[in-house]
């Protein structure tokens, strides 16, 4: 098994792949018994239609017994209906078995995304989650409704159709089957240049999507620099290589199946002159011959299925090994068998020469130790790259530490419930994302235990009502996909409302009011200031200006903790955060002259 890009090649059929897909399919297996025995129904009332021709043509017509010939027709369409009346329920439960098991695989593998850690996600485009859970998925679709159950149905037709047929006339059977090798041949063949260039149109179709999803994402970058032109020569170019993949695979089908027909046609020829002969000679009756050309008909058809389900075994292999690899990964922050659970915390905080690194060891904290007591705030400044936001990723347990640790209220972070950590944290990002739905719904995030009063308040603390009255329906007005519809300012509104929201007992602002303009940041400021009183709060701000009255700030350089202090000591001290002050101070002077 080897992986071309985004594509994996490996067998057509992979008897461990198959063994892992068929434990999907053990809840329903009442379903797939039904189906069987269904499948053993329909495939017998087929080729029974011929048999019963034959008995019409030798048994009633030739003795002009025009009673006997009703009461044949009746059975002959008294099959018919009761096979299109199981097809009907055939067609039901296989397609209902096939919904279930996808929603049950969809269901797992979301759930499983959700419990992965960033670092997953951080090497992991975010378009090949997306196709796995939708397009692979599926491609699985076809393999459990008609693939898996229904080539039953195709080995059944086969194996009836040969008991009638050797039933009749071994011979003639012998004759008639004397061109199956040529159709194995014609099958083995096909499949072989059909794998290959099914592989080249799944390799082209990764390319597409890719493509169209990066530029789609990136399109204000497109229009800006007016690079239209050039990314819809690249799209063709793309777009053409993936039409002649499927070109391509069209030509091998084109081929095949009047390849199919040829065959088909040299069998009934045989069976007509070996037939016929036999009776001209009198030693086999007319509707034996008629039954056998029927017989040939209904032969080559499931034939031809099983060539279709074929390419659905391949294309459910190809899906479900990506499926797999990605139910696979592990790359969890996991819980302790017995996690700390806590009704409150004090909100204490503190990092004990904690040592943390993203790959590797290429460390981004270095020996780092600090303490902030319950109910204080302390900002983290410094310069990009220098550790802030991993310091918020490691308090959230978003990532473990290498060496050191974390702990809130004297507890190590590794031993809290996950959910139950987070539960007593809100943080406001400089990237606010919001989801589709209503600006109620991202301020609450769906938690029904969050009152429409406690949203209502949160939401005029930060002047998030200010706006919403100009809407029609107010907080429940429908955004936009990401809040498109919104300012920046105004969506970073609605996160500060969301952390209010939420009561946290620990508060952290993450470069929060670097994206909103001067009147929007004193809007906040006082919002903020309310926030930060009952809160323990960490604050992180290239902005030196808003952090001025925090209780301790906290200056790091390169990973390591270089400062401490109160903002006017830390300025007598002339030491970093000195130079970044007066840096700062230097380029506002220059903006205000000009």
């Amino acid at each position: 098994m080897k992986n071309v890009g985004d594509e994996i090649i490996g067998k057509a059929y992979d008897s461990k792949l198959m063994k892992r897909l068929l434990a999907y399919v053990k809840p329903y297996k009442k379903y797939v018994a039904l189906a069987i025995v269904l499948n053993l129904i329909v495939a017998g009332l087929g080729p029974l239609r011929p048999y019963l021709t034959k008995i019409a043509i030798d048994s009633e017509i030739a003795k002009g017994n025009y009673r006997g010939l009703l009461i044949i027709s009746s059975l002959m369409l008294l099959s018919l209906l009761l096979q299109s009346v199981i097809q009907y329920g055939l067609t039901y439960y296989t397609q209902l078995m096939g919904q279930k098991i996808i929603y049950d695989i969809r269901v797992k593998l979301f759930s499983h995304v959700q419990s992965l850690a960033l670092k997953f996600f951080d090497k992991t485009p975010v378009g090949r989650l997306v196709t796995r859970v939708t397009n692979d998925v599926e491609a699985l679709n076809s393999l459990f409704s008609s693939g898996i159950v229904m080539i039953f149905s195709d080995i059944f037709i086969i194996v009836w159709i040969l008991i009638f047929m050797f039933s009749l006339s071994v011979k003639l059977s012998l004759v008639t089957l004397s061109a199956l090798p040529f159709l194995i041949y014609a099958t083995f063949l096909f499949r072989k240049k059909v794998r290959i260039a099914y592989r080249e149109v799944r390799a082209q179709l990764a390319r597409l999507n890719s493509f169209m999803q990066e530029h789609i994402t990136g399109m204000n970058i497109v229009q800006l620099f007016a690079k239209e032109k050039i990314e819809e020569e690249k799209f063709s170019q793309i777009n053409a290589a993936h039409k002649e993949a499927h070109v391509k695979s069209i030509f091998y089908y084109a081929i095949f199946f009047p390849v199919v027909e040829i065959i088909n046609s040299l069998s009934v020829a045989l069976i007509i002159w070996y037939g016929g002969g036999k009776v001209i000679q009198s030693q086999m009756t007319i509707g034996v011959l008629f039954a056998f050309i029927q017989f040939t008909e209904m032969f080559f058809r499931p034939i031809r299925d099983l060539s279709e389900k074929y390419n659905i075994l391949q294309t459910a292999m190809a899906s479900s090994e990506r499926i797999f690899k990605l139910l696979d990964a592990h790359e969890r922050v996991e819980n302790k068998s017995a996690s700390v659970k806590p009704n409150k915390i004090n909100g204490e905080i503190e990092f004990e020469n904690v040592w943390f690194a993203y790959d590797g060891e290429n460390y981004i904290l270095k020996d780092l130790s600090f303490k902030i007591a319950p109910g204080e705030t302390v900002a983290i400044v410094g310069a990009t790259g220098a550790g802030k936001t991993s310091v918020i990723n490691l308090l959230l347990r978003l990532y473990d530490v290498q060496k050191g640790s974390v702990k809130i209220d004297g507890v190590d972070v590794r031993e809290f419930d996950k959910q139950t950590l987070r539960r007593y944290i809100s943080v406001v990002l400089q990237d606010v994302f919001l989801f589709s739905g209503t600006i109620k719904s991202n301020i609450n995030l769906n938690n029904d235990l969050i009152s429409d009063k406690k949203i209502l308040e949160a939401a005029n603390s930060v002047g998030v009502t200010k706006f919403v009255s100009n809407f029609k329906n107010g907080l429940n007005e429908e955004l936009k996909e990401k809040g498109a519809s919104l300012s920046v300012g105004q969506k970073q509104l609605i996160s500060f409302a969301r952390a209010l929201a939420f009561d946290p007992k620990i508060l952290i602002l993450d470069e929060a009011t670097s994206s909103v303009d001067t009147e929007t940041e004193l809007l906040i400021q006082g919002a903020i200031e309310k926030m930060l009183k009952s809160k323990t709060s960490i604050v992180i701000a290239h902005r030196l200006s808003t952090i001025q009255k925090s209780d301790k700030i906290l200056v790091m350089h390169k990973g390591r903790l270089r400062e401490t202090g109160t903002h006017q000591e830390l300025l007598a001290k002339k030491g970093i955060y000195y130079k970044l002050y007066q840096l700062q101070y230097k380029d506002q002077s220059i903006l205000k002259t000009a």
